[in-house]
């Protein structure tokens, strides 16, 4: 069984069991929070899909941490012109383990 979400403007595909690295959400390891924005819901037999969502779907996840990405980093160069500019950061992530899907 998977399903199509929606968290923060993006889109993920998730079973049960999965863990994926969303943009930072508000929260502490350990608070489970409910995602309604289900697009799709697929359980091998049958494939529910909204308009724009399904109807009563919802997906259940926990918070196993908050932490730092890897470093990004940007550079800018323009030629004959001696510009350069160089950017580096760390985007804050929230790691999400996928409960259930209903």
């Amino acid at each position: 069984m998977f399903a199509v979400i929606q968290i923060q403007g993006k889109q993920y595909r998730v079973a049960v069991g999965d863990i994926i690295s969303v943009d930072r959400m508000e929260g502490e390891a350990g608070d489970s929070i409910s995602i309604a924005e289900v697009f799709l819901v697929s359980d091998g037999k049958s494939t529910k899909i909204g308009t724009p969502t399904v109807k009563g779907a919802a997906v259940k996840a926990k918070i196993i941490s908050q932490d730092k990405g890897e470093k990004m980093e940007v550079r800018r160069y323009k030629q004959k012109v001696r510009y350069r500019k160089h950017v580096g950061f760390r985007p804050q992530l929230t790691k999400l383990e996928i409960i259930s899907i209903s």
